[in-house]
């Protein structure tokens, strides 16, 4: 029979509580959580069922629950009721699981974190689980930045008394910050695949690699090639692609920006700023990133032209490819800007007498502007789509691209 007076919701929700808390204990790797339909309580028992690493709640216990929780932490909160550190853990617990938008709950989280009674790693662990259930829920990315950052600070600490102390501790701190960051790649791509152009989990991933990752250049390869089947199998997913637009646009810096030495330096972390094991070996040499940059491009339209031609009529697709072939043309314009292929072969005959000189860099000056997608290479492109294309949504795409190319590219 379901509890109807106060003292009965009271024992019963305490009782729910407890066992939510009894059910993290007895399993500590549980990955998912969700609501059971369930009108109303069947038998004498607990309406919290764990099946493998899955924690489900009978829906009917919910509008007993929620209200309780609530209002037990507003009190608190008012001062009007006192709660210990345990019960606080337990109760913002519960609520968060239930409705993880209630910003005030994650503020007690946040103090409780600051006093040292909450482990940062156990709150991520219950914002990945809220995730699951409620994948775009804005609180709870917010509050994850907030504990990411503080986990930042307390693996990356500053000052001069804090750099001495920290030495010994550095090996053990830097391979904490990579298990962290490894963790929020894998919470960002599951929240993505739950919920279609999840804008706040993607957004969220382009903030950890501003800063957790701060400009690796492995990470960021790393994460380009992970994400290409992910966006291969959403092809209508903005978000996606923008990410990808994201991470290319920091492998190869600033289109407007000319790649030096000094620019370099900015793009790869040194072992002293960001802590040794995100960023150690990373150093690029300027010849290295020409060559790499045009490949990067290349690898990209190509993508593009294999989904365009594989799934035609996605807009997203071109949208894509067009934010791609401004990016090429405006690296290629600033980084040859001027020059013809004859301009290139005197710069091999002058460097040929410096030391370093191979085939290879001969190659390298020559390649971007004869084996790199220009205009004409689009056009054809096009031209290939529209006599082969039935889709009349993929014909409108291609005409509109063409028509950007030469109202907005074919006037720069």
């Amino acid at each position: 029979k379901m509890a109807e007076s106060e003292e009965e919701v009271d024992v019963l929700v305490q009782r729910v509580v407890k066992d939510i808390n009894n059910a993290f204990k007895k399993n500590p790797n549980i990955d998912e959580i969700g609501l059971i339909p369930c009108p109303e309580a069947r038998y004498n028992r607990s309406p919290i069922v764990l099946v493998e690493n899955k924690l489900g709640v009978e829906s009917w216990c919910v509008k007993f629950l929620l209200p309780y929780v609530h209002n037990k932490l507003l009190l608190f909160r008012q001062r009007k009721q006192w709660l210990d550190r345990d019960a606080l853990i337990d109760i913002t617990c519960t609520l968060l699981l239930l409705n993880p938008d209630f910003t005030t709950a994650w503020n007690v989280r946040k103090e409780l974190v600051q006093c040292g009674a909450l482990n940062p790693e156990k709150d991520l662990y219950l914002g990945k689980l809220a995730l699951t259930k409620f994948p775009k829920s804005p609180e709870t990315w917010i509050h994850r930045r907030w504990v990411l950052q503080r986990v930042l600070q307390e693996c990356c600490p500053q000052g001069a008394g804090c750099k001495e102390q920290g030495e010994a501790d550095r090996p053990a701190q830097a391979e904490r910050l990579q298990r962290v960051l490894q963790e929020e790649m894998k919470v960002c791509s599951e929240a993505a695949g739950r919920y279609p152009s999840n804008y706040n989990a993607w957004s969220h991933r382009i903030w950890v690699l501003q800063h957790l990752a701060k400009g690796n250049i492995k990470i960021l390869h790393d994460e380009l090639s992970c994400v290409k089947y992910w966006v291969s199998m959403h092809v209508s997913d903005h978000s996606g692609f923008h990410y990808r637009q994201f991470l290319l646009k920091s492998l190869v810096g600033d289109p407007s920006i000319v790649l030096d030495k000094d620019t370099l330096s900015l793009a790869v972390s040194s072992p002293d700023e960001h802590c040794a094991s995100l960023s150690k070996g990373e150093g690029v040499s300027v010849e290295t990133q020409r060559t790499a940059v045009p490949d990067l491009f290349d690898e990209e339209m190509q993508l593009c032209t294999d989904l365009i031609e594989s799934y035609p009529g996605h807009e997203t697709l071109w949208c894509h490819r067009r934010h791609i072939f401004f990016l090429w043309h405006h690296w290629n314009k600033e980084h040859y800007r001027g020059k013809t292929a004859q301009d290139m072969d005197v710069d091999v005959v002058l460097d040929a007498g410096k030391q370093g000189y191979t085939q290879e860099t001969k190659r390298l000056k020559r390649g971007p502007l004869q084996d790199c997608h220009g205009l004409p290479s689009e056009h054809r492109f096009i031209a290939k789509v529209l006599n082969d294309c039935r889709s009349t949504e993929q014909s409108r795409f291609a005409t509109a691209y063409k028509k950007w190319l030469d109202t907005v590219i074919g006037q720069l």
